[in-house]
């Protein structure tokens, strides 16, 4: 019996031995790479479709993003409704998204019901007709939507600072307005779709409580589709930073909050000093207990919260600071972040304060391998960024051994001032 009058032992979640459970991969008769994780107590399962059809890849604004929204919106024997009723009445979870380079297909359900769901989520990625009904009320929505963002300073924010850093022109940098959505047509939505969905190329994940004959499942309902039949190389594109550094927009006259955001253009992962920035981004406003919060929101009460963060894109990439902060101390608040930057640069970290950051790091590893969904998302970020298991085991090493003095020569390099782009939207 346990004694609990005895305080447990504590240990640092630093001398954890983590370990990245290993995936296996089988693929189908056409070629599809399938990745899968076999864990968990519960009978549900994640089928996710990955195919190479983000923004990157369209010769027309919000043409990738609006073909992968309505692939649920009809196809030839079922409209949108009937597609929708179909999956509910399974208790499943039917959802896709569309990023820069890659867009989402991805089902959450109960293992016993993938026999009932797999072949629909099949139709709809080679049968899709984006109904002209359909597109309209997208169409119409999307504009009342983007019409009430335009009016919060931090969507107008998030908008800007990605276009500063990488140019209008870039996938990473481009944003919509209310004249993309009326020029959209129809004929060019069946175009992506066919090429870059129904002949696209695509690659699998799954993971849960993965039932025996899983891979005989998948091949039976996806071996078959025509997908990997071209040659779809991803588009290099050259970022153009803006030549101005800072920028403070009025984007509402009576406005009584200013959103800040400041970056600077930042190495991608596959860069030595990734691993080590990361560190000292968590030292400088990665989490709650770290600088800039215990400065700006703890000590100057200029914000509820304030982070910094490296963006978690596959070209190029960017350290962000970003925090929202009363219309009268947005600028006190811009010194004080410049403030910190000068103490990690002169200054070197104490152990006491590393040490903290370590077992915040390790923890949050711990927490993010939680699960067969989690251990599946990092494998898939792994895979898409053509990274493998040893940069897992590179960066838990970078987290316990990393010095100050190393931090602090990261900070000389990369926390110079000048180097940051400073957007302020009131």
């Amino acid at each position: 019996m346990i004694n609990r009058k005895i305080a447990p032992q504590i240990f640092d979640a630093v001398d954890f031995n983590l370990q990245l459970k290993p995936y296996t991969k089988f693929t189908l008769d056409n070629g599809v790479d399938v990745y899968s994780i076999d864990a968990g107590a519960q009978e549900v399962v994640m089928v996710e479709c990955v195919f190479f059809a983000g923004n990157c890849y369209e010769n027309k604004n919000i043409v990738a993003a609006t073909t992968n929204f309505m692939l649920k919106n009809g196809t030839t024997t079922k409209k949108a409704f009937a597609i929708n009723e179909h999956f509910d009445f399974y208790g499943a979870y039917l959802n896709r998204s569309c990023h820069n380079e890659t867009a989402t297909f991805t089902l959450h359900t109960l293992s016993k019901h993938l026999p009932s769901l797999l072949p629909e989520m099949a139709e709809m990625l080679t049968d899709s007709i984006f109904p002209e009904e359909e597109l309209a009320i997208y169409k119409q929505n999307q504009k009342q939507r983007l019409e009430v963002n335009l009016k919060k300073c931090d969507f107008v924010a998030n908008r800007l600072i990605d276009e500063y850093i990488f140019g209008f022109h870039h996938p990473y940098g481009r944003y919509t307005s209310p004249t993309d959505y009326d020029s959209i047509q129809r004929e060019e939505l069946v175009a992506f779709y066919k090429q870059f969905y129904t002949h696209g190329k695509c690659i699998m994940f799954v993971a849960g409580k993965l039932p025996s004959d899983i891979e005989a499942q998948l091949n039976n309902v996806f071996g078959k589709l025509p997908f990997n039949q071209q040659n779809i190389v991803l588009p290099k594109v050259e970022a153009i930073a803006a030549e101005q550094k800072k920028y403070h927009i009025i984007n509402d006259e009576s406005g009584v909050q200013g959103a800040i955001r400041m970056a600077r253009p930042f190495p991608n992962r596959h860069h030595p000093d990734f691993p080590k920035v990361q560190v000292l981004n968590n030292i400088f406003g990665g989490f709650f207990g770290s600088r800039l919060m215990s400065n700006i929101r703890e000590d100057k009460g200029y914000t509820y919260g304030i982070h910094s963060y490296l963006q978690n894109l596959i070209q190029q990439t960017a350290w962000m600071i970003s925090t929202e902060a009363g219309r009268d101390v947005c600028e006190a608040t811009l010194e004080e972040v410049y403030k910190e930057m000068a103490r990690l640069r002169d200054e070197k970290i104490a152990d006491e304060e590393i040490d903290l950051v370590r077992n915040y790091m390790m923890g949050g590893l711990l927490g993010a391998l939680d699960g067969p969904f989690q251990i599946i998302s990092r494998w898939k970020s792994y895979i898409l960024n053509d990274l493998d298991d040893a940069y897992f085991y590179n960066s838990i090493n970078t987290i316990r051994t990393v010095t100050a003095d190393e931090l602090q020569a990261l900070a000389k390099q990369y926390l110079q001032p000048e180097d940051f782009y400073e957007l302020v939207v009131i």
